[in-house]
């Protein structure tokens, strides 16, 4: 395959493709919580997160929203001066207060100068009908992508994990919201304990039904501070953790099973060394993704090969 063969649909050629420029997210902390936190569905949180690994040094939720955005946005601004930006709400659960806290943070970001767009990061159980007619609305006037965590589409594992919803839920709120013309992201982790290949494999067919717009994919990372943490050094056997190598090769399958047009926009997380437990790699991110590209050159393969 040459060079301009099609790979995958990756998220800064769709980003570049509605605002005809580069477009960076500047990571906020809008001071949320979880229902699995605070008691509405469970206590404790899910079991492998740690909220650390989200916020970049320029993120502190103390700060007013606006503050962290025009902070986040000089952190960046000398690379890229004719760079935009798009405000994201990624740590906890950032749909889960009243509609009129939810507006006042939303607004507060949009009006420093410079974004372009909300990305908000939530679960598919804390998406209320009146916050869908809000964002809709909003969808009018500037960029709004909504990502949920999904984590996997096995419900013994949402339950292992503590995830505190089922898989149907989620495909209810990804249709519920597509429906209202808002672009969906899924977040999903690959190698959760007690599933294999072809969980894996079934996982990228199952979320190519539904109306994704985007995709990410997590290995899975054991972190310091977590359940699972605890779990994995009193249960090893119970978890296989990727090696590098091993992960390409199961990326690239996956993504030949996945629907052609969702586009990617990350294969891989990447948590401070202090907090990782394994599996350490090694590489960036943007190292590991020329890797999976170069080897998708290898076997002369791309997005969709074998989706059907």
């Amino acid at each position: 395959m040459s060079e301009d063969i099609f790979y995958y649909n990756e998220f800064s050629a769709y980003l570049r493709s509605i605002f005809g420029c580069k477009v960076q997210k500047i990571t906020l902390d809008g001071g949320f919580t979880c229902p699995n936190r605070d008691g509405k569905v469970g206590r404790g949180g899910c079991t492998y997160c740690n909220n650390q690994t989200f916020n970049p040094a320029y993120c502190h939720k103390h700060l007013p929203v606006g503050q962290q955005m025009r902070e986040g946005i000089a952190f960046f601004a000398h690379k890229y001066p004719s760079m935009r930006y798009l405000a994201y709400f990624q740590a906890y659960t950032n749909t889960y207060d009243s509609l009129l806290n939810l507006q006042h943070r939303y607004e507060e970001a949009l009006k420093v100068d410079g974004c372009v767009g909300l990305v908000i990061g939530t679960r598919p159980d804390c998406m209320p009908d009146e916050l869908l007619d809000y964002l809709a609305e909003l969808q009018k006037r500037t960029f709004v992508l909504v990502e949920y965590g999904i984590e996997s589409v096995n419900d013994a594992t949402l339950k292992r994990i503590n995830r505190g919803h089922d898989y149907a839920c989620a495909v209810e709120t990804v249709e519920r919201t597509a429906a209202r013309g808002i672009p969906v992201g899924a977040h999903i982790i690959l190698g959760l304990p007690c599933e294999g290949r072809d969980e894996i494999m079934r996982q990228a067919t199952e979320l190519s039904k539904l109306p994704l717009t985007t995709l990410k994919l997590h290995q899975l990372q054991i972190i310091r501070g977590t359940r699972m943490a605890q779990e994995y050094e009193q249960l090893p056997a119970d978890f296989s953790l990727f090696a590098m190598d091993d992960y390409i090769e199961t990326v690239i399958d996956y993504v030949e099973r996945l629907r052609p047009d969702i586009v990617l926009e990350r294969f891989a997380s990447q948590s401070p060394k202090e907090l990782l437990v394994a599996p350490d790699w090694g590489i960036k991110n943007y190292e590991l993704v020329e890797k999976i590209k170069h080897r998708m050159r290898e076997r002369n393969t791309w997005q969709g090969k074998l989706y059907k």
